[in-house]
Formats: structure tokens, sequence, C-alpha cells
């Protein structure tokens, strides 16, 4: 009997060795994925090889620190990109001249203004009696994280109507039918969710210049599809 016990001790003993290693080393893993998944490096710095109308700025694409514009102040106090503001302006007259009535009401934003954004949203979801971590996730839906959004670029503007004037829905229409001829493309459709990341906004506007937003028009391709298609080639 004491020889069995003595026989069945070291098998024992290798046996917990085994699985304490085994243990450590899911323990081990896990962490390392985790941090890495948290880590600022995995998140691309946007090219800006293909010129600064195509730059693409996304959830994983941030903006580089080197990035530099020339704005241009609107009538209302709002600033764009020098670069789009002729044909921005074109596409306003035309658009007044059918009879529409419409506003920046969002051009571009600092990296503080971006964060204020996003505050001021998280906010309006804690007021709602959403828990901490739920109002970040839906905000996020709505306002891009400092560093991703596209009014930091101050190429891409939120149109709005004079609602004494015309309706949201006449301009949003408007804006789907004729922005391309101006290089504007209608940036974030609700087709399109699932690759851009944010949901539908009818009221945003990218510029990309006339020549490529007629070819994403005319194609139905978002500015990620338009991307891909050039890297494909």
């Amino acid at each position: 009997m004491g020889d069995r016990r003595r026989k069945g001790f070291p098998l024992l003993l290798l046996i917990v060795v085994l699985a304490i290693a085994i243990f450590s080393s899911k323990t081990v893993l896990q962490k390392y994925t985790i941090d890495l998944s948290s880590a600022p490096g995995i998140h691309k710095i946007a090219d800006e090889s293909r010129g600064w109308n195509l730059i693409l700025v996304n959830r994983s694409n941030y903006i580089p620190k080197s990035y530099e514009i020339e704005l241009t102040t609107l009538s209302n106090g709002k600033q764009v990109d020098s670069r789009i503001y002729p044909d921005l302006q074109s596409m306003f007259d035309d658009a007044r001249a059918a009879g529409l009535q419409l506003h920046v009401r969002e051009g571009y934003r600092t990296q503080e203004e971006q964060q204020e954004a996003l505050d001021k949203k998280i906010e309006a979801y804690r007021s709602e009696e959403y828990s901490k971590s739920e109002a970040e996730g839906l905000a996020k839906e709505w306002v891009a994280i400092p560093g991703t959004s596209e009014h930091q670029l101050g190429i891409a503007v939120d149109i709005n109507a004079d609602s004494s004037v015309c309706s949201e829905g006449a301009v949003y229409s408007w804006l789907a039918e004729n922005s391309y001829k101006y290089g504007f493309i209608y940036r974030y459709p609700s087709d399109k969710s699932d690759i851009t990341g944010v949901i539908n906004e009818p009221w945003h506007y990218r510029y990309v210049g006339i020549e490529v937003a007629r070819t994403i028009h005319d194609t139905g391709w978002c500015l990620e599809e338009y991307i891909e298609y050039l890297e494909s080639g």
C-alpha cells in the first residue's frame, strides 16, 4: 500500500505541475492580447501620398501631426480649408438658385473642439441614466474620437437648412443628387455604416474633388471602398 502511494506521487506531482504551466501560459497570452489591442501604436497614421483631397481619416487612420491647412472664414463664422471654398460656394449658390436656403452648421474643428463635442455627447447620454461605458459607446457612434474626425481636416462640412424657408429633407435630397458635381460626397450613407463605422449622416459632406466625387457617385462606393479600389490597382 505504501509502495503504491510512493509510486503514484511523482505522477500526481507531474500532473499538477503541467496544469499550473498550462494555466499560466494561457493567462500570459490573454494578458498580452488585451494589452496589444489597447496600445496606441496599433492605429495607423492616415496616408497623405494620394493628395490632401483623398486622405482617409476614420477610426483606424489618425490625422498626421504634421497636417497643415489654411482656413477661410465663412459669413457665419465657421471655417473651412481654403482649397474647398470655391467649389463649396458654387454648390451653395446653385442650391439657393433652386429655392433652397442652407448653411454650414459645422466646418473645421480643432482637436480641443472635437474633444468638447465628444464630451458633450457623452454627458447627454449620461443624463439619460446610461452607464459611463454605455454613454461613451453611444457617443462615439455620433462623434468621432479626436484625431479621427474629418472636421479636423477642414474639408468636411455639416450642412443644414433654414427651416423657415425649406425643409431639411429638401436640402439633403438636393445635396445627395448634386453634390458630386462640385467635388463633394455624401460621406456616411446608411448602407455603408458597416464599412465607415459611422451611422447615417445626411448632413455630412466631404470634399474629394470633382473627378473622384463623380466616380464615387456613379459606383455607389463610399470613400473607404474607393481607396481600396486604388490600392488594389
